[in-house]
């Protein structure tokens, strides 16, 4: 990527512009989801925040629903500056609609392929405009290839769709990657199942001890 000159010397980067960052609540959730799940990722993982791509020229930014970048210092940022960082997100995700689809598969598809992002993810959670709801690109060269296959190789994963929201499966094992609320239920489900287990192993101490009580030990001759 070229360079920009800065045409001034001191510039302001803000971190929010006070426009909603989802559409609905669909597609407010879907990102979260996502974030969720690629957060176990040992990358850095940024949702809804600012990313500036030419220094010194702050208009220049995008607001990528979730990118993953790896190689950088790991937690949150106020905003994402590529000269600072030295790295470019390797993975975005744009959780589409009809009524972006032009800013999404036109104007972001040919600026994160200028930016050398390695895939591009656009998931369209109501089908409104992708009929599979999820479509990926892969820079092959210096251009976007379709992903044929729903992996994501940076991750290693498969991704599905579930309805309104992706769900990432690894691919050796199969295993579904939880986000935090989905391991708490499953903990909380493996807790009870654990009780239940101990209290029938109780249950059947205390008949097997009844049942001694009165006919004797079984084993005993």
């Amino acid at each position: 990527m070229t360079a920009l000159s800065p045409q001034v010397s001191i510039q302001t980067y803000p971190s929010t512009d006070g426009e909603p960052v989802a559409e609905t609540l669909v597609h407010l959730y879907a990102p979260w989801r996502c974030c969720g799940s690629t957060s176990r990722v040992r990358a850095t993982v940024l949702s809804n925040q600012f990313l500036y791509y030419a220094q010194g020229f702050p208009k220049l930014r995008v607001v990528p629903d979730v990118m993953v970048i790896f190689d950088v210092e790991p937690g949150g940022r106020d905003n994402y500056k590529i000269w600072e960082e030295g790295q470019t997100p390797t993975v975005i995700f744009e959780m589409t609609s009809a009524g972006i689809q032009e800013q999404d598969q036109s104007f972001k598809k040919t600026l994160y392929e200028q930016l050398e992002v390695q895939e591009y993810w656009l998931f369209d959670p109501k089908g409104e405009w992708i009929a599979e709801k999820l479509r990926g690109y892969r820079l092959q060269g210096d251009e976007y290839a379709p992903i044929a296959d729903s992996i994501c190789q940076p991750f290693n994963l498969r991704l599905v769709v579930e309805d309104t929201l992706i769900s990432f499966y690894r691919l050796d094992t199969g295993e579904k990657l939880l986000i935090p609320d989905e391991l708490a239920q499953a903990l909380q489900v493996s807790t009870h199942q654990l009780e239940a287990e101990r209290q029938r192993r109780s249950e059947l101490e205390s008949e097997l001890a009844r049942y001694r009580e009165r006919f004797g030990d079984l084993e005993r001759e």
